[in-house]
Order: C-alpha cells, then sequence, then structure tokens
C-alpha cells in the first residue's frame, strides 16, 4: 500500500522522535496521532522518565513556532495570554502576545501552576483564541498544546479541574523502560543526544495537509456507533460518577482517525477505537468515592466498558 501524505509525515516525525525517545514506539504513535488530530496531548508520569523531552521533541519535529511555558506558582495568567501596555510614547494601547501564540506550546508541569492560571489556557485550548480586555486575538494555526504534569498527589500541585482535562484530547504515560533501552538512553545522554539536536523534519504546509487527510477519513456509521456506546457505557458504570461527555465521543472519533492515518489507511475501524479508548477516555472519567477508596483506576473501567461493548462487525475497508 502507497503511503498517504499523513503516513509520510508520521513516519519522519515518528523516526526523529525515537532517535531521542527510545523503546516507546506506541507511546510516541499516540502522541503523533494527537498532533494530527489537532487535538491537545496531556502527558503524565512520576520525575525522570522523559516527558518534557518527548513534548520538545515533538515540538522540534516541525518547522512552525514553538514555546515552552515552564508552570510555576508565581507564574501569571497574562504570562500565558498576553497582556494590554500603554505606550505613553505613542499614546495608545498595545497587545503583548504571551507563550500561547506559537504553532505548538509546551506547557511544562502544568500542575505546579495556580488554579487561576491553569484556567488562563481554558479558551484558547477550546476556541483557538484568546481575549484580553474584551478583545479577541487569534493563535496561529495549526495549535497544540502539550502538557506534561507530575502525578497529583506529589508535593506542590494543583490538581487540573475536570472542565480542563476534558479539553486534552489524549492523556499518556510514558513509563519505565525495558533494559536495553535505558541503557541506549544512558548512552544517548552521554554522548550529548537530546531533544536539542532535532531539527524539524515537516513543515507547517504538510502538517496541515496530514491534519485535512485525518478530517477526511471514512467514518462509517456503525465505527461512530460504537464508539457513542462505549462512552454512554462509562456514564452507566457503578464506579463512575460522571462519564465520558459527547465531547469524548467525537475525540474518541477523531484519535481514531488519527491512528488509521499513521498506517496511510482512509478508513477507521473498531480496533483503532479500541486502540485509542483509554487514552482518550480515562482522564475524563471522575470515579465515585467508593472507587477510589477501594483505589480502581480510570483505565481499568474503560477496559471493562470495552469488554463489554460489543464490536460491529467490519470488512477490510471499514464498512
Amino acid at each position: 500500500m502507497s503511503k498517504s501524505r499523513a503516513g509520510e509525515a508520521y513516519d519522519l516525525i515518528a523516526a526523529n522522535v525515537r532517535g531521542v525517545i527510545r523503546g516507546k514506539p506506541e507511546v510516541v504513535r499516540l502522541a503523533v496521532a494527537a498532533l494530527f488530530a489537532e487535538g491537545h496531548l496531556l502527558i503524565e508520569d512520576v520525575p525522570g522518565l522523559g516527558k518534557t523531552t518527548l513534548a520538545r521533541c515533538l515540538a522540534r519535529s516541525i518547522g512552525g513556532k514553538w514555546s515552552r511555558i515552564q508552570f510555576t506558582p508565581d507564574l501569571l495568567p497574562g504570562d500565558i495570554t498576553g497582556v494590554t501596555v500603554y505606550h505613553q510614547k505613542d499614546e495608545k494601547f498595545a497587545f503583548h502576545p504571551g507563550g500561547v501564540f506559537s504553532n505548538i506550546v509546551v506547557a511544562d508541569e502544568i500542575n505546579r501552576g495556580t488554579p487561576k492560571t491553569q484556567a488562563a489556557l481554558l479558551e484558547v485550548m477550546a476556541e483557538r483564541r484568546v481575549t484580553v480586555d474584551a478583545v479577541g486575538h487569534e493563535v496561529p494555526q495549526p495549535f497544540l498544546v502539550v502538557a506534561t504534569q507530575n502525578p497529583i498527589e506529589m508535593e506542590g500541585t494543583y490538581r487540573l479541574p475536570e472542565a480542563q482535562l476534558d479539553r486534552f484530547l489524549m492523556r499518556i504515560s510514558v513509563g519505565y523502560p525495558d533494559l536495553q533501552s535505558e541503557v541506549m538512553v544512558i548512552m544517548g545522554d552521554c554522548a550529548g543526544v537530546s531533544a536539542d539536536d532535532l531539527s524539524p523534519v515537516v513543515d507547517i504546509p504538510m502538517l496541515l495537509d496530514a491534519i485535512a487527510e485525518v478530517r477526511a477519513g471514512h467514518l462509517d456509521q456503525a465505527v461512530c456507533e460504537y464508539a457513542a456506546r462505549i462512552t454512554a457505557a462509562t456514564r452507566g458504570h457503578s464506579a463512575v460518577r460522571f462519564g465520558a461527555s459527547p465531547r469524548g465521543s467525537i475525540a474518541l472519533v477523531r484519535a481514531a482517525q488519527a491512528i488509521a492515518a499513521t498506517e496511510s489507511r482512509q478508513f477507521v475501524t473498531p480496533d483503532d477505537i479500541k486502540d485509542v479508548a483509554v487514552p482518550v477516555l480515562a482522564h475524563r472519567l471522575v470515579l465515585t468515592p467508593e472507587a477510589e477508596m477501594n483505589q480502581r483506576g480510570a483505565a481499568g473501567i474503560v477496559a471493562e466498558v470495552l469488554a463489554s461493548v460489543p464490536a460491529p462487525a467490519m470488512n477490510h475497508a471499514g464498512r
């Protein structure tokens, strides 16, 4: 099968990122899929596993503008959105853009910012624009937030509210590497190999073509019904207080379209839905107090839902 435009872009970006992120092909695949779906990505894991490195590798692989915002307790909302400043010499107000005015924004350790500062991202993540002093300002297209955070129970962090979590298309974890991959990471670090060494391999027009191709992928009604049944099942699960919303259903299908595009397929299968169900839905579930006390995980609940919802029968063309 010949490579599609999105398939070519995926191969270039994934190979570039894997030069630094060793032994994590599925993590890289999901991260690039979020990029192709033009959805925001949350990378959550304990310190030292390469969350920020992965985010920077993604940003450096694209030929557009990228910026990094280091979230700290003293970071202000205006540092993110920008501020309006009065210039006495010109006798007029001028808008000074903040850190979100880039194609890819790396929001590092996002849960170390205060809730007020975290909320500065709500509008731009949903609408790709910011409003400062009642004036709207569009951010560049495409626009993607790649955020990292340490687990919420660690000291000095502020839990992201559900409304903000829901704006992330996917939440993924890097996880510990196997022995051989860790050895390669050590050798690479000692040799000075880092995300700073990466050069862009895909320009903005090629990325926009890939995004458009993903959006144009064939969607059978049976696949959309399957996604809707899965999200509906999360709402009826006994361990879930609030299940995934219709936005979760849309995210599930969009992410599945992007996963199909990484394989140069123009159609989505039920297996694509299954592949992205946990990273797309787990962070959208609010568990019951009893489930939290029993230390039940949202990922396990999504797996239970997948096992309980029958997948539709599809042919090789996704129909």
